[in-house]
């Protein structure tokens, strides 16, 4: 087992203006599980194919425990990936596909039989030993792929979303699988996914990417209750964190849009700049907000578009009543006339058409500079 370092690794593509990855630092613990996040053409899968060697290391390095891998071949690194696709040998049995790399490196036999047995028995996999991929099903190739990357007992494990093919039942299902294997086996990991909902429910830590820079890197909860920036905030979380620019009223401690009216504290007042020209971004999240009378102060009227009945609760759909709401982060945020998401027990007798008000509870605003987007 072996801790991996990046050291302001850096990945530019010929032809390419800028980086896909760009000065990545970033220390994964010896035995960690650690994820790595982003939205498509953030960098992730590219930064994982660095570590594998599958791409080169254009500026920095990257260590796995004290040794420097940067310009080693894979073969050298004594990593074991498993891919979004499988990449199963369909002509031969799950028992050959298992020890085939052990078989190319010149283990005695037994040798691989005891690996592959031991593998078999931890992936519940005895039984299929003598099929092929073909009489498999999907959750069963995958777990297939995972045991020929264990017999190799490798100082770390290289996963490239390996989820991405199986559907939603299955998906829940073998994520759970993966990681309490992974605890079982104390083998450091980096797990690559677009999914925010496998990062906060599988990784130890979770790094996130947008653009090949690094945009945080904490446990699940941190970067759900104190992201640093509105593209964290944002991308963290389902449904996801409803972010908007309001106009600050400095005399009257709230930031106000439209009929929406929100307290703030004056920490917050104080880290408005001359640069943010007025505005602040605030960003709650669907679960922050309780519905109140309408008469109450400082809430957020909110006209109803659409009502999601999920059984232990209710996802409220729709937007400020009156208009006037400015998304923030998505883009012309003038001409998007943005959508507020509120959760609320099932069942609550909010219908579309209906004017709801909500409050903010406390502790339930994330507040941000509208010049940097860094957090106040």
């Amino acid at each position: 087992m072996a801790s991996v370092t990046f050291d302001r690794a850096t990945r530019i593509y010929p032809g390419a203006k800028k980086p896909s990855v760009d000065k990545l630092n970033l220390d994964i613990a010896d035995g960690e599980f650690l994820v790595l996040v982003g939205p498509s053409g953030s960098g992730k899968s590219t930064a994982l194919r660095m570590l594998a060697g599958l791409e080169d290391t254009d500026e920095g390095r990257i260590l796995i425990g004290e040794r420097d891998v940067t310009d080693a071949s894979p073969k050298e690194r004594d990593i074991a990936m498993v891919f979004q696709n499988y990449a199963l040998y369909p002509h031969m049995t799950v028992r050959e596909n298992m020890g085939f790399a052990l078989k190319i490196a010149g283990v005695a036999k037994d040798e691989i039989n005891r690996r592959v047995e031991e593998a078999a028995t931890t992936l519940d996999l005895t039984e299929y030993l003598d099929r092929k991929p073909k009489a498999l099903s999907g959750g069963q190739r995958q777990r297939v792929a995972m045991g020929r990357a264990i017999v190799r007992e490798p100082q770390v494990f290289l996963m490239d979303e390996p989820l991405s093919n199986l559907d939603a039942k299955l998906r829940v299902q073998t994520r759970t699988q993966i990681a309490n294997l992974q605890r079982r086996m104390g083998v450091t990991t980096l797990y690559v996914t677009h999914d925010q909902t496998e990062a906060l429910t599988m990784g130890d830590r979770i790094a996130v990417l947008n653009f090949g820079v690094l945009q945080q890197v904490g446990t699940p909860r941190e970067l759900y209750q104190a992201p640093v920036n509105v593209f964290v905030a944002g991308f963290i979380g389902s449904p996801a964190m409803n972010l908007a620019t309001f106009d600050v009223d400095a005399a009257a401690g709230a930031a106000r849009m439209g009929r929406a009216s929100i307290p703030l504290d004056p920490a917050v007042l104080d880290g408005v700049t001359a640069e943010d020209g007025g505005q602040i971004i605030l960003g709650f999240r669907p679960e922050a907000l309780e519905l109140v009378d309408g008469e109450a102060e400082h809430t957020i009227p909110v006209e109803v578009d659409f009502v999601e009945e999920l059984g232990s609760d209710s996802y409220v759909y729709g937007h400020l009543a009156g208009g006037g709401w400015r998304d923030a982060g998505r883009g012309d945020e003038d001409s998007n006339p943005g959508q507020i998401v509120v959760r609320t027990p099932p069942m609550s007798g909010v219908r579309e058409g209906d004017v709801i008000h909500a409050r903010i509870k406390d502790g339930g605003l994330h507040a941000f500079s509208r010049a940097t987007g860094r957090r106040l």
